[in-house]
């Protein structure tokens, strides 16, 4: 049995798991600080992520398969963490975050939208200004200061994160398109969105936690809708129609750049 302390978004907490290899996973998190909580995943949740693999599996029309049993326990880890950070008023998202000139950024959309690919343009045209923060789950904390975007080692296929975090600027829902615009969203557009792209919970009382998170949000960071081709000149058109209108009024019908 492997047991240690990690610390996620600001909260220390233990971990109990069976296979080294999540220890080395988590690695970078390791801290000395007295944990809040111990996450220790037992063969149910095995079972149970095994069979939200299968699920998908037969959604999408590929046979179900067996997950290595490290793996499964590293999924239930995860799993177990993103409910128990809520009582911490911490969220997890599904998007890839950056950090550019000490702010942060989050791109969120459906998978193979192009959010890490859009991330890459922001390196590419920016340099040594951005920084990535996690490229496929970031973990958001919220505080009396505002929000903060915190990494996460579960990073996505081209394994991009560091253990830092920054201020939240903006959360920008992407979506494909031959020209490049920035646009606010409204409430009642950006919620929905939020609710795709944020953890979920099939347990109510975590799931009221979850959608006050939520809305939290929408008061108090600016979401807009980006649609962007691969150039990069979508980079510059996104920051600079980003950080132009953060801070003006929210409402639907916003300048378009």
């Amino acid at each position: 049995m492997e047991e240690f302390n990690i610390s996620l978004a600001g909260v220390p907490l233990r971990i109990r798991c069976r296979f080294e290899e999540n220890r080395e996973f988590l690695a970078d998190y390791i801290t000395d600080l007295e944990p809040l909580f111990t996450v220790e995943p037992g063969e149910e949740d095995l079972s149970r992520i095994q069979a939200d693999f299968d699920r998908t599996d037969e959604a999408e029309g590929h046979p179900k398969r067996r997950r290595p049993d490290g793996y499964l326990e590293n999924n239930a880890i995860h799993s177990l963490l993103a409910e128990k950070l809520t009582e911490y008023d911490v969220l997890l998202m599904h998007g890839s975050a950056l950090c550019m000139d000490g702010e942060a950024f989050i791109f969120t959309a459906k998978s193979g939208t192009g959010k890490s690919t859009h991330s890459r343009l922001w390196r590419e045209v920016f340099g040594e200004r951005v920084q990535m923060i996690n490229d496929d789950k970031p973990m958001l904390r919220f505080t009396e200061e505002g929000v903060r975007v915190c990494g996460t080692p579960w990073d996505g296929k081209h394994r991009l994160s560091s253990n830092t975090s920054a201020p939240l600027k903006a959360v920008v829902s992407l979506e494909r398109s031959e020209i490049n615009r920035v646009s606010p969203m409204c409430g009642a557009d950006a919620f929905p969105v939020l609710m795709k792209q944020c953890f979920s919970s099939k347990d109510p009382v975590i799931m009221m936690r979850i959608m006050n998170m939520e809305k939290r949000l929408l008061d108090t960071v600016g979401l807009y809708r980006l649609g962007c081709n691969t150039e990069p000149s979508a980079a510059v058109t996104a920051y600079e129609g980003l950080v132009g209108s953060y801070g003006a009024d929210h409402h639907c019908g916003g300048n378009t750049f």
